[in-house]
């Protein structure tokens, strides 16, 4: 499906419901799956949980996640650790070029009976889940943090609980430290000190019931329609000051669009100051890849250069996403400079009309473009992509007085 996305509209006000963090929700669904006494709340209606969900009530046989990361290698740790299972795990195309090696081999120290069906290193999977033993495992941390917290959450299960070993730069620090935070919510003890993770074993947990919060990547499309806009009062709710998640950083990087973020209740309230806007941004995003491509689009809708660093795991995304934020970009007249891990960022003083957004598909890639609609009209390709994390997106934009028509 292919949308004409535009917006006339540059005064905006609305109240929105954004869909449970996807992140939360899917760490919580192995957790609930090994320990059946915990409910959850608020949980993300995004496809990558609707397919992660379904999995877990299938226990056997074929499953196929199609686009989703984090299910693949959450799946892939829980099938290994639960004894007299037997599963093939496959995904789209995409999913079978992403790397998994690293959580594979990490598994099989731990004595799982993990075989890979085509490429050594990719999916698809054969697990066959058996008792695991170990009680130690030292995992490369510079590639991806959801190898890391894939173990995490099957520790506990284990005879003698798990010691993880961190070896090298740590990726995605505040996705790990989400990770231990539900854990020991949950009832589960567990500590991250310096390069190692202590996770303690448990039989057994109280019964207790976690709220997910709303998700704060999906917010960013919203910050950034904020930045963009002339005036903006856009209140989202369920959203915590003290967030789990580590794109809650958006509160103190978009004050360099003008971008106030005001906490009332369960709510936070972006708000557009026009005299507090910087020049020229410079961010690492280490710990927060998945709102580079938000930022990027914002810096090109205002004619703001950037830098961003820190990106390194953007290569194994749904796509390359910094090789499709250059291609994307430079259609609308910017000039953009990537390395392995940095973009840069050169604006152009008039952007292209009409031009047509490739998604990749990357649902990130279809949000993170669409507010560059209150500059110029635009078309995103295969637009449906959305739902893979935010199926609403689309019906919360027209709330905003956005015109969303498919187009031939």
């Amino acid at each position: 499906m292919t949308l004409a996305v535009s917006n006339n509209e540059l005064d905006l006000k609305a109240e929105l419901k954004i869909t449970g963090s996807k992140s939360e929700s899917n760490r919580l669904l192995i957790l609930q799956a090994l320990y059946p006494d915990i409910q959850i709340e608020n949980l993300s209606n995004s496809d990558d949980t609707v397919v992660l969900k379904k999995a877990l009530e299938k226990g056997n046989g074929t499953i196929d996640i199609h686009h989703a990361g984090t299910a693949m290698r959450f799946l892939t740790a829980y099938f290994a650790s639960k004894e007299g299972c037997e599963v093939n795990i496959t995904g789209s195309k995409r999913m079978k070029e992403r790397p998994i090696r690293l959580l594979v081999d990490a598994l099989q120290r731990m004595g799982a009976d993990i075989e890979y069906l085509y490429e050594a290193g990719y999916p698809p999977l054969k697990i066959r889940g058996k008792k695991l033993h170990a009680d130690s495992i030292k995992l490369q941390a510079n590639v991806s943090s959801q190898y890391v917290s894939a173990l995490m959450l099957i520790g506990a299960s284990l005879p003698n609980g798990l010691e993880i070993i961190l070896d090298g730069r740590i990726t995605s620090t505040p996705y790990i430290l989400m990770s231990l935070e539900l854990l020991q919510h949950a009832g589960i003890k567990g500590r991250f000190n310096e390069d190692r993770i202590y996770i303690e074993p448990s039989e057994s947990l109280p019964p207790s019931t976690i709220a997910v919060e709303s998700d704060w990547s999906s917010a960013s499309y919203f910050y950034s329609i904020a930045a963009i806009s002339n005036t903006a009062e856009i209140r989202l709710s369920n959203y915590r000051k003290t967030s789990r998640q580590g794109d809650s950083c958006l509160a103190e990087i978009y004050k360099h669009f003008g971008v106030e973020t005001t906490y009332e209740g369960d709510s936070i309230v972006l708000k557009k100051n026009n005299t507090k806007r910087s020049r020229r941004i410079h961010e690492d995003l280490c710990n927060s890849p998945d709102i580079a491509q938000t930022i990027a689009v914002t810096c090109l809708a205002l004619g703001m250069e950037c830098e961003l660093e820190g990106l390194h795991t953007l290569k194994i995304k749904e796509t390359d996403r910094l090789q499709a934020l250059k291609n994307e970009m430079e259609k609308f007249g910017a000039k953009v400079i990537i390395t392995h891990d940095c973009l840069q960022l050169f604006p152009s003083d008039n952007l292209n009309e009409g031009v047509h957004v490739e998604t990749y598909n990357d649902h990130r890639m279809a949000m993170a473009f669409a507010p560059l609609a209150l500059k110029v009209p635009l078309f995103v390709e295969d637009a449906d992509v959305v739902s893979k994390s935010y199926p609403d997106f689309w019906k919360d934009l027209r709330k905003l007085g956005f015109s969303t028509t498919e187009s031939a």
